[in-house]
């Protein structure tokens, strides 16, 4: 459900569209990241190495201005 949700509203119209699943789940949400949370935000940080860095923040604004 959630792969279905991410590719319908972040990733139409984009090459990770058509990913597969597990393609999909391996590129995008299987990441090493630092999760900072605060009274006010979470904060997450990507590593500099992370070659999707692009497309991740793309779906997550996507995602957050549905």
């Amino acid at each position: 459900m959630l792969i279905e949700r991410l590719r319908a509203l972040a990733l139409s119209g984009k090459e990770f569209a058509r990913l597969q699943a597990t393609t999909l789940r391996g590129k995008l949400l299987k990441i090493g990241a630092v999760i900072v949370r605060n009274t006010r935000r979470v904060q997450v940080m990507l590593s500099s190495a992370f070659a999707y860095r692009d497309i991740f923040s793309r779906a997550v604004l996507a995602l957050n201005s549905t």
